[in-house]
């Protein structure tokens, strides 16, 4: 094949007359740019490790520093108040040194420490600014003067052109709460789901916790605290993600849809083309680290660190846990299409592939006719199954050969693609076209997304988007700031031509996707269909409904003075005791990357404001105003408990920790083993929107998203991810499971629906009645 000999740098044979040499120029021409192009990135990333480090100074204010200093002394003012003189003389004496050269020296040694001192005050100083909170606690509208003076200062501090990890070393750490505050805010959060000898029996439960077992648990989480940069996040991402073995597949990972509304184009390769090259400047702009460092209002700087791991990055499967894989760089993606895997480079002669060289690539592999090899169409159902069948047949059949080579191309490769078969999109007379659609990003056919990759891009044949995505290296903002960037690259600067191809003229000399080999024996084969067989069980028994509420959105939300995440939280509540007549534990994820190497915390939603809420709604002796009374006194409880969460101030992540010393040190707690083993029947999450704004939502209005989801928590509970999309427009996506004779997505919809609308009718807005 002609790419095999591309790939041959040199040969040589063995004559009568000796060593018969012969070289490939256009070989070595592309070993000697990939060699130039790999010292480019060292550089780069040497250079930027520097910046970051001394933020905000910069090597020019050095300069001015010691030129400052050097030039004080030609005036005879020694700005050093004899620091310099004292330098001097604790230098070796030489001869090579004349007096005036030890002179200039000491100068330059004195300026650079206080070069040095000033950026270490200054990051003090910014930690200090940032690790005040009190902005968030301030009525809307209403800030303070002190909260005023910190937002001018924090704004000087915090505007000087940052890289994207300039503000890490700055970021305060989490803190640990009191044991009390957190008791206390625990028994407050199930005070509505108890009835009275319950919550006597947990406040007995917790009360003998706090009194002797948690003081000691709390100094070694305090020790901890004082030593990691984070006290949660590392056991975080062991202990909940890398040490599951269920399968990730519905259980762990979760997914993001295209454009709702449009598809810039219908040709499957180009769109592949355009999006894989618009990831490719993103991981170069993460790489030089050119991404600005997202902040809160504008203002306060968010942690980077989880986008270090967006790219080249596998989940590895072990038999008690898994680890991330995580490459420096990688110059290559791993393609899947009806059965076949394919390695793709994404660099020619040292550069990057353009979109119409990577449209033809992929057109090369839509147009390849052959066909799977032995046991290769369902191979990445390993991926989908259980952890440990996975980590046996991995180190039992991929240890060697042509299987260990083939799986290390996918597992190194920067990120998954897959070109599937299926179409979908919105189609506003079709009801179940975006359940549909969610189901395809979330499980596929079980056996065509890599799961274990940070994330798979998958194309559809009509040329709509989607990705999946692994969740033990990052959250879903994370991933939501590059698919927002792809999305707007995409269609906004990239573009296609009148034919729906990329822009551009292809290579024709570049060699074909090389195809990826496989033997899969008898046994391999056996145990990739035991791995199918449980993933399409688990697949078959998602319910999900994903839908548009257009009646109203986050606008007319702002209208009635009240947050829009707490409208929808109480809205979920009220639905929920219609759907099942009762209350349940609820989650809401919120972040806590204000603080270093933050990830999550939890925000109970579902509290005894939000109860007497729902409950006055199905009270017909209550009045409207009673109603309204109470809603507003819920959405209060319920920002003080996201802004408590954002802040340090949770329940469960604390709880979590003090639960995994207890278990280090070998102590039972009743209390922390009833607290953990509490189910989450209602499981939410708000996905992000606009993080990045490349284009203005309000004048491209149908360039809107769909957001994103993931599988149910409980086997009886629901998953619920919800998207305000511009200023009329909140998407739901609903999950549940089949085998649950206790929820229905379909019909909990229908009560998501109605509860927005009931509330809304207390603001005066028309109660219009859902159909069944």
């Amino acid at each position: 094949m002609a790419e095999a000999h591309q790939a041959v740098a040199f040969q040589f044979t063995v004559t009568p007359e000796g060593f018969d040499l012969r070289l490939s120029r256009e070989a070595l021409k592309h070993i000697y740019l990939s060699g130039i192009a790999a010292w480019k990135k060292r550089l780069t990333r040497l250079k930027n490790t520097f910046l970051t480090g001394v933020y905000p100074a910069t090597p020019s204010s050095w300069l001015v520093v010691v030129m400052t200093t050097v030039g004080s002394l030609y005036c005879k003012v020694d700005l050093s108040m004899g620091l310099i003189s004292h330098i001097r003389q604790c230098l070796p004496s030489s001869r090579y040194l004349s007096f005036q050269n030890r002179t200039l020296l000491s100068a330059t040694l004195f300026s650079t420490g206080v070069w040095i001192s000033g950026i270490l005050v200054f990051r003090q100083t910014l930690k200090l600014l940032l690790s005040y909170q009190g902005w968030m606690f301030e009525p809307h509208g209403k800030m303070s003067r002190g909260t005023k003076v910190w937002a001018a200062i924090t704004k000087v501090m915090t505007g000087h052109k940052p890289m994207l990890y300039s503000f890490q070393s700055a970021l305060p750490k989490l803190p640990v709460p009191s044991v009390q505050a957190t008791i206390h805010r625990y028994l407050e959060s199930v005070r509505p789901l108890l009835d009275d000898a319950q919550f006597s029996k947990m406040e007995v439960l917790a009360q003998d916790f706090q009194n002797d077992t948690a003081p000691r648990l709390q100094k070694y989480l305090v020790l901890k605290s004082w030593w990691a940069t984070n006290y949660v996040s590392d056991w975080w991402e062991e202990y909940i993600y890398l040490r599951g073995r269920g399968p990730l597949m519905v259980n762990s990972n979760y997914y993001a849809m295209d454009f709702l509304y449009v598809t810039p184009t219908s040709v499957q390769a180009a769109r592949a083309g355009n999006s894989v090259h618009a990831i490719l400047l993103y991981r170069r702009r993460l790489d030089r680290e050119e991404i600005s460092p997202v902040k809160v209002l504008g203002l306060v700087p968010m942690c980077s660190s989880q986008m270090e791991r967006m790219f080249n990055t596998t989940r590895i499967p072990g038999k008690e846990t898994d680890i991330l894989q995580h490459l420096v760089d990688s110059k290559h993606v791993a393609v899947y299409h009806r059965g076949r895997f394919y390695k793709l480079w994404l660099y020619y002669s040292g550069r990057l592939l353009g979109p119409r060289d990577l449209e033809l690539q992929f057109q090369r592999i839509l147009d390849d006719p052959s066909v799977p090899q032995p046991g290769e169409e369902k191979l990445a159902a390993l991926t989908a199954g259980d952890r440990v069948p996975w980590a046996e047949a991995r180190a039992r059949f991929f240890g060697s050969g042509k299987n260990k080579v083939s799986l290390e191309a996918i597992e190194r490769a920067a990120f998954f693609v897959v070109l599937d078969e299926e179409e979908h999109c919105y189609h506003r007379d079709q009801e179940d076209c975006l359940d549909r659609y969610a189901k395809s990003l979330l499980h596929g056919r079980c056996y065509d997304r890599w799961f274990d990759k940070s994330f798979t891009l998958i194309v559809y044949k009509n040329g709509k988007l989607g990705t999946n995505a692994e969740h033990a290296w990052a959250d879903a903002p994370i991933i939501g700031h590059l698919w927002e960037f792809v999305l707007a690259t995409d269609t906004f600067q990239l573009g296609y031509n009148e034919g729906g191809h990329c822009c551009g003229e292809p290579n024709l000399g570049l060699a074909p996707p090389q195809r990826l080999q496989w033997d899969i024996s008898e046994e391999c084969r056996m145990a990739i269909d035991g791995s199918y067989r449980v993933a399409q069980v688990l697949a078959d028994d998602v319910d999900f409904h994903c839908f548009l509420f257009t009646n109203f959105g986050k606008g007319q939300i702002k209208r009635c003075r009240t947050s829009p995440d707490a409208f929808i939280q109480i809205a979920l509540q009220l639905a929920h005791f219609h759907d099942k007549g009762r209350f349940c534990l609820t989650y809401e994820a919120s972040m806590t990357r204000l603080f270093r190497e933050g990830r999550t915390e939890t925000v109970r939603s579902c509290t005894s404001e939000s109860t007497a809420f729902v409950r006055s709604m199905a009270d017909p002796a209550q009045s409207r105003c009673e109603r309204l009374r109470l809603f507003k006194l819920a959405a209060e409880k319920h920002q003080l408990m996201y802004r408590l969460a954002m802040t340090g101030a949770g329940i469960d992540r604390h709880l979590f920790c003090l639960y995994l010393v207890s278990r280090y040190l070998g102590v039972e707690s009743p209390f922390l083993a009833q607290v953990l083993s509490e189910p989450w029947r209602l499981s939410t999450s708000q996905t992000p929107q606009q993080q990045i704004r490349m284009f203005d939502l309000e004048k491209f209005s149908d360039y809107v998203s769909a957001g994103g989801g993931f599988g149910p928590v409980a086997d009886d509970g629901y998953g619920v991810s919800y998207m305000m999309g511009g200023e009329n427009l909140i998407t739901f996506h609903i999950s549940s499971k089949f085998s649950s004779p206790e929820t229905d997505s379909r019909r909990f919809g229908r009560q998501v629906r109605q509860a927005l609308l009931d509330i809304a009718g207390l603001f005066d807005a028309p109660p219009n009645k859902v159909p069944n």
